[in-house]
């Protein structure tokens, strides 16, 4: 075991968290802060095949009184966590600010404080399920949620530690031990969940993270038959890897891979409302995969909307992620604004036309101007491809099949916005954009029952509620002949 690092006043143990102690790794791999570049937070234990098979070994010998449990008994577990990170809401924020570039005030006010959400609901969900009883044929019939073994959990470098937790949280209600590991760009705010989770006193073994490269680490976890589930959020080719791999052990595997959402805007809609929801679509800079990146309006408020939305955009600050008036963050890496900055110059020479933006907001730095590309036509890169960065694209409709068509165009769905005054249009538009989840005249509204998934390449299976904890479940179903027992 390493020594701990100290961020910013924030203690954080720089190695993994198996069987319930800090374990070390010979090699590491550094975390740098994405608005301070030269800033290098940590050194950070890089783990190998040896790891893996140390935290599958955890985990399995962990499982079989962790399941025992009743969902109430490890219910109170869960709460005893969500307390604690309410408790440090300050430390957590303060190092995924620094971690992944986040802004501090939104992390302090918001998404930390999801994460005990997270914790809290799946812990009531399985305490309050009912079996469901029935006859049939002369039996009494009850299907019976066993919980399934150890899950592996891969997260992506976007809000790590929300994601963290939303995954996490079911499989660990539902009765699974858990190995987590986060993202390589912004795996520091995991550590610190760690530290909670032996603060809140789980079992050693329970819950594990593992911390390094994906071609190193993590296709040894997901290639071990110990693995009985395998939650992964992040890019198309990795699922397709991690697929191949849980295909192989016959292991239940979910994706949620991003998405190409469009924001649909009518014509009898608030415009105001659209425009600044659109404009709000650079949040994160853009590093949100619900965000609703393709901009389709209705081309008789055409000018009305983009009059309103530069208005809006123009009033975004980008800086420093600790300061309250940044509304714009940095980018997580140079490799990820590269990447950025590939499509925009990709679409320049395609003939599109960047209408604002385009290029570094300051040179040397991870920072891209927020962008607004008209494309050349619906077959552009831009388009079709998830940039992940504040790149929109505007394009326009003339009657609602032509705009249902263009929100539909893309390989993708995992989320749509669509923008009415109509009631009758917002449930038949709303029936038809092919996305997990279609808000209407809204955005990042989010009931935790509700299923959460996507459609297409964003992913295959379903996340939230009752969804996630049949997953972590094996199903059975108990058929005993009626008058056969006392």
């Amino acid at each position: 075991m390493r020594d701990r690092i100290d961020i910013d006043g924030v203690s954080i143990s720089p190695d993994h968290f198996i069987g319930g102690q800090r374990v070390t790794s010979p090699e590491t791999f550094e975390v740098r802060c994405p608005f301070e570049w030269s800033r290098k937070l940590a050194d950070v234990a890089r783990g190998n095949t040896a790891t893996a098979a140390l935290a599958a070994e955890a985990a399995t010998a962990a499982f079989p009184a962790w399941a025992a449990l009743s969902p109430a008994e490890r219910g109170a577990y869960l709460h005893r966590l969500a307390d604690l990170i309410e408790a440090n809401v300050e430390k957590l924020a303060t190092i995924e600010c620094l971690d992944m570039g986040m802004l501090l005030e939104s992390l302090r006010l918001r998404v930390i404080l999801r994460g005990a959400a997270n914790f809290r609901n799946y812990a009531d969900l399985a305490t309050g399920h009912e079996e469901r009883v029935w006859s049939s044929r002369g039996t009494t019939n009850r299907v019976i949620r066993m919980p399934a073994g150890p899950s592996l959990i891969i997260t992506p470098w976007n809000a790590p530690f929300m994601l963290s937790t939303w995954k996490c949280a079911p499989a660990l209600a539902a009765g699974n031990t858990v190995i987590l590991k986060p993202a390589d760009w912004s795996p520091l705010s995991a550590s610190l969940l760690g530290d909670l989770i032996a603060e809140a006193g789980f079992p050693a073994g329970v819950f594990n993270i593992v911390q390094g490269l994906g071609a190193e680490l993590g296709n040894a976890l997901t290639s071990d038959p110990r693995i009985k589930r395998i939650s992964f959020t992040g890019s198309v080719p990795t699922a397709r890897v991690i697929g191949k791999a849980a295909a192989e052990n016959i292991v239940p595997f979910t994706a949620e891979l991003g998405g190409k959402s469009a924001l649909l805007v009518f014509a009898d809609s608030d415009i105001d409302a659209a425009a600044k929801k659109a404009a709000g679509q650079y949040d994160d800079s853009g590093q949100v995969c619900m965000a609703g990146t393709r901009i389709i309006v209705e081309e008789s408020v055409k000018d009305a909307f983009l009059a309103k939305f530069h208005a809006y955009v123009d009033a975004h600050v980008i800086g420093d992620s600790r300061d309250p008036a940044t509304t714009m963050s940095a980018l997580i890496h140079p490799v990820h604004a590269d990447r950025v900055l590939g499509f925009i110059d990709r679409a320049r020479s395609a003939g599109d036309t960047i209408v604002r933006g385009g290029k570094r907001w300051k040179e040397g730095a991870n920072w891209i101007e927020p962008t607004l590309i008209v494309p050349k036509d619906n077959d552009s890169e831009v388009v079709q491809h998830e940039v992940f960065g504040p790149v929109l694209t505007f394009q326009t409709f003339r009657d609602e099949v032509e705009g249902i068509a263009l929100a539909n165009s893309t390989a993708y769905g995992l989320s749509g916005i669509v923008y009415t005054g109509s009631a009758e249009r917002a449930e038949r538009v709303g029936r038809v954009v092919r996305g997990g989840t279609v808000w209407v005249n809204t955005f990042l509204v989010r009931d935790l029952t509700a299923p959460f998934g996507g459609i297409g390449i964003s992913g295959i299976g379903r996340e939230g509620g009752d969804y996630a904890l049949d997953f972590h479940s094996d199903l059975k179903t108990l058929q005993i002949l009626e008058g056969s027992v006392r």
